[in-house]
């Protein structure tokens, strides 16, 4: 059991390695036609910051922090929370996956050139319009 049993419907877990976690939306939807794949709602866990360049992640320091990130397009994250180990980050990352999920999560805070039409729709998959 690796703790992320019981993920809110519509997260899967995509990837896990030891020092990184992906869990991403609902990707059925976001697979280019109703939704654009690009904006595939995606929570990163990695010990150490994630770095954006591939090489450049060395195996993590003993000691370093968990970072959960959500990222809802390539340039569009919600600033990183950190945890001291991965089972808080676990949890940090289950408890944002929910709040995303039902709607609770402010996203539309997050861009900083609004694109309202898919916002739109993004409030309606996500239960944010009721």
């Amino acid at each position: 059991m690796t703790g992320l049993d019981g993920l809110t419907a519509g997260w899967e877990v995509w990837n896990e390695e030891d020092g990184k976690i992906v869990l991403v939306y609902r990707p059925d939807v976001f697979d280019g036609g109703a939704f654009p794949a690009a904006c595939l709602p995606t929570i990163y866990l990695t010990r150490g910051r994630r770095r954006r360049r591939p090489g450049t992640n060395p195996r993590s320091r003993p000691g370093e922090q968990w970072y959960v990130s959500l990222f809802l397009e390539p340039e569009v994250e919600r600033d990183a929370e950190t945890r001291d180990d991965r089972a808080g980050a676990i949890t940090t990352a289950k408890d944002l996956a929910d709040r995303f999920a039902r709607g609770a999560l402010d996203y539309r805070s997050l861009y900083q050139v609004p694109r309202e039409d898919y916002l739109d729709q993004l409030d309606e998959l996500t239960g944010r319009s009721e």
